[in-house]
Formats: structure tokens, C-alpha cells, sequence
């Protein structure tokens, strides 16, 4: 899929998400919306779901896909990288990312968005994963981005 298609299908995506999230403000259901409409709607995606940041830990929120880490060893691995950069981290090849937490061997490649509040802090991150290399791009990243922003709102 090239970039003009992969921004047009977020961008239907995000228009779909927008309608669904206004049914409710709980923080947990609206995750598991964007989670859940991602995972069906991206062929590349492998597990996609939310980390939340819980007294200082990532804690898995909701997901779709294989099972997941419950808590991210502090410090480690990309949503941890995102969270420290305050911004969007994209691995062609998680093997070759150092401190790679493999949740499931069968991850290759990686997007992380983080969530914030309404204060701007980080609350969250967005975690895609592909079970093919190089499947996330700046693309993925946008849309990504305009889909976290709807949680704001």
C-alpha cells in the first residue's frame, strides 16, 4: 500500500472512530475501540493496543492480537523509547532494536505513539506491531498521530 492509500484509509479510519468514541468518555472503552477497528482494518498489523503508564510502569491496556507483556521492564524497549523521546518511534526490524522486549517472538517490526492528556502529558502509548520488517512509516506514523488526538477530545 503506498503512502496516498495508507493516509487515505487512516484518515476513513479516523473518521469511523470519531463517531464511535463520542458514545462514551471512559478512557478504557475508547481504547479498546482504537484498538480493536486498527487491528481489523490494517493487514500489517500483528497486535495492536494501548500501554498505559500506572504509578511509573507501562501496563497493558487494551489489545488485539496474541497475548501480550502485562508490565514493560522499566527503561526498555521501544514504547519505553517513545516515552522518553516524547514522540512516535518506528522499528523496521525489532531484532535489531537494543532493548527489544519480544512480548511474541513472531514481532518484527514496531510503531509506538504516545498518549497524552489534556495537560500534554504522556498517560499512554499506541503499540503496533507487524509480524513482516518495515511495515510502519511515516504514514503509519501520521495517521497514527490523528487517531491518538481523537482520544483528547
Amino acid at each position: 500500500m503506498d503512502r496516498k492509500q495508507k493516509l487515505s484509509r487512516y484518515g476513513r479510519v479516523r473518521g469511523q472512530l470519531a463517531e464511535l468514541l463520542e458514545k462514551t468518555p471512559d478512557p478504557q472503552a475508547r481504547m479498546a475501540t482504537v484498538a480493536a477497528l486498527l487491528f481489523h482494518k490494517f493487514d500489517h498489523y500483528f497486535w495492536c493496543g494501548f500501554y498505559r503508564l500506572v504509578n511509573g510502569d507501562l501496563v497493558v491496556g487494551p489489545y488485539q492480537g496474541p497475548l501480550a507483556c502485562q508490565v514493560l521492564a522499566r527503561g526498555q524497549g521501544v514504547c519505553w523509547e517513545a516515552v522518553k523521546r516524547e514522540g512516535t518511534v518506528i522499528v523496521p526490524d525489532v531484532h535489531n532494536f537494543p532493548g527489544h522486549i519480544a512480548c511474541d517472538s513472531r514481532s518484527r517490526s514496531e510503531i509506538v505513539v504516545p498518549v497524552r492528556n489534556r495537560a500534554g502529558a504522556i498517560v499512554a502509548v499506541l503499540d503496533a506491531d507487524s509480524d513482516r520488517l518495515a511495515q510502519f512509516d511515516e504514514a503509519d506514523a501520521e495517521g497514527l498521530q490523528g487517531i491518538v488526538d481523537l482520544l483528547l477530545q
